[in-house]
């Protein structure tokens, strides 16, 4: 009995020993794993990123809108008298000033005509005179009753009817001229010209037939064109009529607003359907760069200047439907913070809420890093964060 009870107590110790042997490899392994997880953190070097101060500076609200250059004057030359084209005077395309001949359509035809009826107006001329004299001397003759009253109205009638020719003839004569003139085409105003439509030996009609010849725009000063919104329209455009409202403009190779101009012209409703309302803004085009029909990028500012925090679009991330930048402290932490966004300025971007000037943000890398990790800030400049963005991406 007593081998037998010595043989059990000798087993439950190996197994004891066997049960203390594996729980000593369990901890000897989660201390392992601990180890070498704090080894490897140790060892693995922060994310580099571009990291810039969010800048603080007094701006002046503006609204940036899409628009297209006009023309102030813009005429169709089109004939006013019928015959055959005997002279195009421009090169297409060519700079002309007001009265510069355009076109000249065969005159013999009008000048005959003006030479015919300047002989009528003479003939109706010596006709009034003599009926005049007769009517004058009818006259004496009634007064002293040497005459039939009869005899006395009809030379009174025929010296009304004498001036009545006089002053047709006189109109004829005006209006073969005015046609006369009208076979010398020139510029109605100074500007760029097209191409001549007809050339040398068409033959042109007038009215409703009449035929394009050429079109002809004015150059400078030129128009920008653009719809603006409800809410820009009442804090800009609606108030002080009498006063200029200034907006920059830029064309589309342009990154900035090289062009500084006023608003000439707002229109009389709102497009309901839009919402937007027509603006004409007029710019000075000395060096003849602006054509009607090109693109143009124009801003329209106002107000009072205030204080306004502006960073780059590159630093901004999105969160479903939150905005939010990364915020790096002195130690090198990542902070997420949520922002409101504003309107852009000066290709920076308005920071409404939530970010103060000089905070450190991230503006490269931001896909890299998660909120509370360590970081290894590459300070550059807030101007130079889409430069820096874009040389990451092409890397």
């Amino acid at each position: 009995m007593r081998s037998g009870i010595k043989w059990k107590a000798g087993a439950a110790g190996a197994i004891a020993v066997v049960v203390g042997v594996g729980a000593y490899g369990v901890l000897t392994d989660e201390r392992f794993a601990a180890v070498s997880a704090a080894t490897a953190a140790a060892t693995v070097p922060p994310t580099e990123v571009d990291v810039a101060a969010a800048l603080g500076r007094e701006i002046t609200d503006y609204q940036s809108y899409s628009g297209r250059m006009e023309a102030i004057d813009r005429v169709e030359i089109r004939p006013l008298v019928s015959g055959t084209i005997v002279a195009v005077q421009f090169k297409d395309g060519a700079l002309v000033k007001k009265g510069d001949p355009l076109f000249t359509i065969d005159p013999r035809p009008y000048v005959a005509e003006v030479e015919r009826t300047s002989a009528q107006l003479a003939a109706a001329q010596a006709r009034n005179g003599y009926a005049s004299t007769d009517a004058a001397r009818a006259e004496r003759l009634l007064h002293d009753n040497a005459i039939a009253k009869r005899d006395y109205d009809l030379a009174q009638n025929a010296a009304r009817e004498a001036s009545a020719n006089v002053k047709a003839a006189q109109a004829a004569l005006d209006n073969a001229r005015v046609n006369l003139g009208y076979t010398a085409i020139v510029a109605p105003v100074a500007g760029r010209v097209s191409r001549a439509e007809l050339t040398v030996g068409n033959i042109v009609s007038t009215g409703a037939s009449a035929p394009l010849l050429t079109t002809l725009v004015s150059i400078s000063p030129i128009y920008a064109s653009f719809d603006v919104d409800e809410q820009t329209y009442l804090r800009y455009l609606s108030r002080d009529a009498g006063k200029a409202v200034p907006v920059s403009m830029g064309l589309a190779t342009e990154n900035g607003y090289s062009r500084d101009g006023v608003v000439d012209s707002v229109d009389n409703q709102l497009d309901t359907t839009s919402g937007t309302i027509r603006v004409r803004a007029r710019f000075k085009n000395d060096d003849h760069v602006l054509l009607p029909g090109l693109y143009a990028r124009v801003k329209v500012g106002g107000g009072s200047p205030h204080p306004a925090v502006l960073i780059d679009d590159a630093a901004v991330g999105t969160d479903q439907d939150k905005k939010f930048v990364m915020v790096v402290d002195a130690e090198g932490h990542v902070q997420y913070r949520e922002v409101t966004l504003g309107p852009l300025h000066d290709d920076l971007r308005v920071v409404a809420k939530g970010l103060k000037p000089g905070e450190r943000i991230v503006v490269s890398g931001l896909q890299r890093i998660r909120p509370n990790d360590i970081v290894k800030a590459n300070v550059v400049q807030m101007s130079h964060a889409k430069i820096a963005a874009d040389n990451a991406k092409s890397m």
